[in-house]
């Protein structure tokens, strides 16, 4: 296979090359190497590359010449959002606060990616600890998106949705707080999968809300998201949230959506509040076409109400705020981290509130502040309470839409993506990008996004979104890899086919520069 070949490939098609011995991980991994060389420089997708990649992908090469039982994935290259520990990277959450800072040992889903031998390429961008729906909060710049790079890659996961739709990986690990899988999935055309709430470990993500918080797979496919699900799930004793239940594997159940006749008689609730105004012209018309077809392949559409999910986003801006106001407490100057003294010296008060107001960026002091606000004695009843009261609610609405019903849909994002600048000063409206994603995380329920074509007024991707009762993980994958099926079909292949940095694209910008000549 050629370079272009290799980083073109979804991750399946790799590991099955990879078991057949016609080509190496060293190759394999070389190519993303190299590709991250000529493209990341401008595309920031990274903010660290691994120096060992290459001697991981040696040893992958020499066991399974030496007949070692290999995982399906085994030499597969996949980036890892900087919000996971790494004992051999640093892990900063994309704040100055953490610059530098290597743990101690490895987040349990990166533990599992070294024990099936896939190989760490690097750490990806994001908002710092998350907080962003745009990857302009990260405290070492932006990610630029590589369909258009004056626009957002979305967030707080942009940096792994960019990697992967750039093609400098084939596999991406991110971690879902409100959207932050999903939403950045929908506006590079990638495949974000957020699990179950409590279905992937949460030990080792350094956390921004504890009761929100899941990791899950950005990729190109849904059946390579079924497949890196497959690695990262299941029971971790670590995690006091983790589920003891025996997962399905996830990768069947994609296959078998695969194949035609999987949508006849399943019955697809579209949400009545996530469908209209709001939604760009070319996203509502995206998803409508997309119905069409899941209706013309023997699906079931009916349409469902969610009467308190217009509350979502103000109980999520007070529930986040309050967990991360408490999480990110830790950072004080005196356990690990950045310590800046004030000139003069001073108190212990007094060396945290200078490292504090030197190592946070706007954002999260924002979230800090209401957080605390929401928290404190007098307000606690009026605002975290009664958050936690509408996310109830919301939580009733999803057991009554999912007794009508087998799963939820709707767009994945209300618009394509954003340029820079446009939001960053009216966090309002840049909270609005989580409208459809937020419901899930209330909830717990897992939820599924990929792309759904582009939008004719700018030719940038729009992103369909698929909910399911919690631990129904499986009936996402299913349903997702027969609708991904019926899309690529009527477009003559995958949606990235169609970007401008696809490997063999005439109008690729930049795959050139940075040491690609």
């Amino acid at each position: 296979m050629s370079a272009h070949e290799l980083i073109s490939a979804t991750a399946s098609v790799l590991a099955d090359r990879l078991a057949r011995g016609e080509v190496s991980s060293v190759e394999v991994t070389q190519a993303h190497l190299d590709r991250i060389a000529a493209v990341d420089g401008e595309l920031h997708a990274f903010l660290h590359v691994s120096a060992e990649a290459l001697e991981a992908a040696a040893a992958v090469d020499r066991d399974r010449a030496g007949g070692a039982a290999m995982s399906p994935l085994a030499g597969v290259p996949v980036a890892i959002k900087d919000i996971l520990c790494t004992y051999d990277m640093p892990s900063t959450a994309g704040s100055r606060i953490l610059e530098g800072w290597v743990p101690p040992y490895d987040a349990t889903v990166v533990k599992r990616l070294r024990e099936a031998r896939l190989v760490p390429l690097g750490k990806t961008n994001l908002d710092e600890f998350a907080m962003g729906s745009s990857t302009e909060f990260s405290a070492y710049g932006p990610t630029l998106n590589p369909w258009d790079l004056e626009r957002i890659p979305g967030g707080s996961g942009g940096g792994s949705a960019a990697a992967v739709s750039a093609f400098e990986a084939p596999l991406a690990l991110g971690s879902d707080t409100g959207g932050s899988i999903r939403q950045p999935a929908a506006v590079t055309g990638s495949v974000g999968m957020k699990p179950t709430y409590g279905g992937v470990s949460r030990y080792g993500a350094i956390a921004l809300a504890s009761s929100l918080d899941q990791v899950g797979p950005v990729t190109r496919s849904v059946l390579d998201a079924a497949l890196l699900h497959d690695v990262i799930g299941g029971h971790d004793p670590h995690d006091s949230t983790s589920l003891t239940d025996a997962w399905p594997s996830f990768a069947d159940a994609a296959r078998a959506g695969a194949r035609e006749g999987a949508l006849k008689g399943v019955k697809v609730g579209v949400i009545k509040q996530l469908s209209g105004e709001g939604f760009q012209a070319g996203v509502r018309g995206r998803f409508a076409e997309a119905l069409a077809l899941m209706e013309a392949a023997g699906a079931e559409l009916v349409e469902v109400s969610a009467p308190h999910f217009e509350y979502a986003i103000d109980a999520y801006y007070l529930i986040l705020p309050a967990e991360a106001s408490s999480n990110l407490a830790k950072f004080d100057s005196v356990r690990f981290g950045l310590r800046v003294n004030p000139p003069g010296g001073g108190t212990v008060e007094d060396v945290m509130a200078a490292t504090r107001g030197a190592g946070l960026g706007p954002e999260v002091k924002r979230r800090i502040i209401l957080g605390t606000y929401a928290l404190s004695a007098g307000y606690y009843d009026a605002y975290y309470g009664s958050a936690q009261k509408v996310r109830t609610l919301i939580q009733r609405d999803f057991a009554d839409a999912f007794a009508e019903v087998d799963v939820l849909v709707s767009p994945a994002a209300p618009t394509t993506a954003f340029k820079f600048g446009e939001k960053i000063d009216d966090p309002l409206a840049m909270y609005l990008n989580d409208v459809a994603t937020i419901p899930a995380n209330l909830a717990g329920v897992p939820g599924i996004g990929l792309p759904m074509g582009l939008a004719p007024e700018d030719g940038l991707p729009t992103g369909i979104q698929f909910m399911a009762p919690v631990r129904e993980d499986a009936r996402l994958y299913r349903v997702g890899a027969a609708l991904e099926a019926l899309l690529e079909s009527s477009w003559g292949g995958p949606i990235l086919r169609q970007s401008p940095m696809h490997p063999e694209a005439e109008s690729n910008a930049i795959s050139t520069k940075k040491g690609g000549d």
